[in-house]
Formats: C-alpha cells, structure tokens, sequence
C-alpha cells in the first residue's frame, strides 16, 4: 500500500512504473475527461503504450458492449500479458455503475486490471468482493471521507504476486516506487496499549508511542515543526485528553455512518438521486409550444443499481443551453456545491443521429502533440453519505428558478459583469 498526494498522483505513479515495453497496451473506461486519467496517459504514451478507450452510448452512457469486447479479446501468446485494463466501477459524473464481469474478461485475455475505486464512499468498500476478482491494482481516494488537500490523500495498492513485474518509477515527485526493503523485526514490534481493537473509528491514539516513532533515527527542525503544529491542532479541537498520556479523538460522522451500515446508507442515497431525477425531469418551461424541457439528465435515470451522482444542463426557454460555469456559480452563492465537466467518447445511435450536433469540440495539448476531443459539458451533482433529503429539495428549488425567464438573464449580466478584471490604481 503507496499513500499519495492525491487520485491524480496516484495513477502518475503507477504509470511511471508498469512495464509498457512488454504490456503495449492501455485501455481505459471513462465517459468522463479525468485529470488523473489523461495524466496517466500521457506518461504512458511517453513511454511506448498503445492508447485506446471504451465507448458510451448516448444518452444513458451505457458501455458499448461489442466495441470494448472486441478490444479486450486480442491475439496474443501464452507468456505475453496484453497491458494494463483501468476499470472504475462506476463513472463520478452521471453516475452510471459498470459491471465486474469486465475485469473477469480482461483478466481472462491477460490483461492486468487497475480497479478504480475512488467513486465509492466510505463504507462502500466492504462490499467490493475482491476476494473474487482480485485486481491487480487498485486506487482510492480519501476526498469523500475527509475532503478537499491536504486531508484528500489517496493510496494506491498493489497484489502481491504483480509487484515483481513494477519497474522502479522515475518520478521526480515526493514519492517514488522502488524495490522492496526488508523490515528488521525490531521495528515491528508495538505493544497492545499503542492497539486500538475496536471496529469503530474513535479511540485512543498514544502521545509517548507517537513521538517515540517520530524521534526514531534523524529527525530534523523541519518535523519538530509540524510535530508543534500538529499538536496545536489537536488542542484546538477540543479533545479529550486522559491521565494516562492519551488523546480521545472522537470521529463523529464516521461513527455515524459506521452505526447505520452499509444497506440503510445505499438505500437511502438511492432514494435521493431517483427523487432528484423525477422532480427534474417533470420541470417544463410555461407558455411554449414544444414543451421546452428545463433539464435534460445524461446518463441513467431512474434506476435500482445506480450512482449517487446525476449529470445533467439546464436549458432556458428558447432552448439553448445556459452555461454550465454559470450555473455552478450561482449555486455557490446558494450554497450548493456543484461542479461541471466535459462527457466525452460518446457513440450516436441512429436514432439520436440529430443530438450529434450538441457536441462540442475541445482541442487537448499532450504528449508535443494536440489532439481534439469531442463532447458535452454538463453539470455534476454528487451525493455523499450524510446527504438527506433537505438538501436534495433544496437543490431541486435552485434549478426550478431557472424557469424565470428574467431571472436567466439578470444573473447571467451579473455574472459577466463580475467576470470582468479589475485594475487596482
């Protein structure tokens, strides 16, 4: 287990080091422009990898089943390993869930499998199954559990039986891949007071156990510093200290969650999204003959198995698509937390031969080289696990102001007026 700065370090970092001389290929599913992911790319085409990507039908997003199949299953002879399979189980914008069978089927080709699981929140991962599929790798992201850098740390883990194939990475980062250590038992070794046997996330945390492993070897000015700065932390929130030299840190939202259980929080985050999806989608602009509808969701709708995360743009009354930054704009003022993206790699059926012109073109410098890239962008909201229902409505309430006509337009002057520079004399 690696601890990384954050998602997109991680994925650097194993793309740094996988071996892309003797595992040409990489194959990423994403209906989504990720950071992490084109970073990951870009070093891997650096490095010699064959680039490809699933595709998504429009408008649910499904995977196009026949197109990735067909490049999962590729010729090759029995001692060579096809390349890397990046798999998340589910996208972070229109909340659409992929199936396991996927990694089951690379594995099977000979792919190694990168599972991405950075979309989970955090009681969700007692469920992943990994005893079934067991991935090669596997990323997750500490952001829904703790929030925003420097807290949004993530780890990446890697199998056992996959480390001897890692060349050592080249990274000029805080933090590099390199080959095992041994570890002298002495350092192993912890008494049972400095254990915590609880399953819950509260509990005592030892001072003398933690400076002792702080002082150990060369410790410079450097570390006695935040060593100060982090107890100051401590005392500024408040917690409790006991007469035997420890501090009771009391994780409350975690304990919270771990109290509910996994069922009763999946439920209810369902419930949420498909409500959000039903009310948005029954909201119509007044007085117009087609029956304008003010939003148009991307991705699956109301269903048992999906995502807490919804995807979607707001139209005005003509028709057209208000910005998708504006809108994210005014709900910061509301307090609401959105965020917008860019959908891309997406596949027209015939039948929605006509939407293709609502995609927009993007030109992506990387790698010496520009490339375009061809999508929507659209706003994202996410749910996490302490989300209720009060939020959810006030959501709802915010979008159906974009029903006033005047309301559109005042804000979007405010707006640009507000986006101007201004010179300080």
């Amino acid at each position: 287990m690696v601890f990384v700065a954050n998602r997109t370090a991680a994925f650097k970092l194993l793309a740094e080091a996988y071996p892309f001389q003797s595992s040409k290929n990489l194959l990423t599913v994403y209906d989504y422009e990720s950071e992490a992911v084109e970073a990951m790319i870009d070093i891997s085409a650096k490095r010699g990898a064959r680039i490809s990507s699933a595709e998504f039908s429009w408008p649910r997003m499904r995977i196009q089943s026949a197109k990735l199949k067909k490049l999962l299953i590729r010729k090759r002879t029995k001692k060579e390993n096809t390349g890397l399979f990046v798999f998340p189980l589910q996208s972070r914008m229109s909340g659409a869930r992929y199936s396991y069978l996927w990694m089951k089927m690379a594995q099977e080709n000979g792919w190694r499998v990168l599972l991405d699981a950075c979309a989970l929140g955090p009681k969700d991962m007692n469920s992943l199954g990994l005893s079934l599929f067991q991935p090669d790798f596997l990323i997750w992201s500490f952001y829904k559990v703790f929030g925003e850098n420097p807290s949004g740390f993530a780890c990446l883990f890697v199998k056992k039986t996959t480390v001897s194939i890692l060349e050592a990475s080249r990274s000029t980062g805080i933090i590099s891949l390199l080959p095992e250590k041994k570890v002298s038992p002495s350092a192993m070794d912890t008494s049972e007071d400095d254990l915590d046997n609880s399953s819950s996330f509260s509990g005592p945390i030892s001072i003398q156990a933690t400076q002792s492993r702080i002082h150990e070897g060369e410790t410079s000015e450097q570390q006695n510093t935040e060593v100060e700065k982090t107890s100051q932390l401590v005392a500024s929130e408040k917690l409790a200290e006991s007469g035997n030299g420890r501090l009771e840190v009391q994780c409350r939202g975690l304990d919270h969650v771990d109290t509910l259980g996994l069922i009763l929080i999946s439920s209810r985050g369902r419930y949420l999204v498909n409500w959000l999806i039903n009310a948005l989608t029954k909201l119509q602009h007044p007085n117009t003959e087609k029956g304008i509808q003010l939003v148009r969701i991307y991705g699956p709708k109301v269903r048992f198995d999906r995502g807490p995360a919804v995807a979607f743009n707001v139209y005005d009354w003509k028709g057209e698509k208000v910005d998708p930054v504006l809108v994210q704009k005014l709900a910061d003022r509301s307090n609401i937390s959105l965020s917008y993206g860019f959908l891309h790699k997406i596949w027209f059926s015939d039948k929605y031969k006509e939407d293709e012109r609502l995609l927009e073109r993007r030109t992506i410098e990387g790698n010496g080289k520009e490339k375009v890239d061809r999508g929507i962008k659209v706003i994202t909201a996410s749910f996490a696990f302490l989300t209720d229902f009060v939020d959810t409505y006030r959501l709802w309430a915010f979008v159906a102001q974009f029903l006033d006509a005047d309301f559109v337009e005042k804000e979007r002057w405010r707006y640009t007026a507000l986006n101007q520079k201004t010179v300080e004399v």
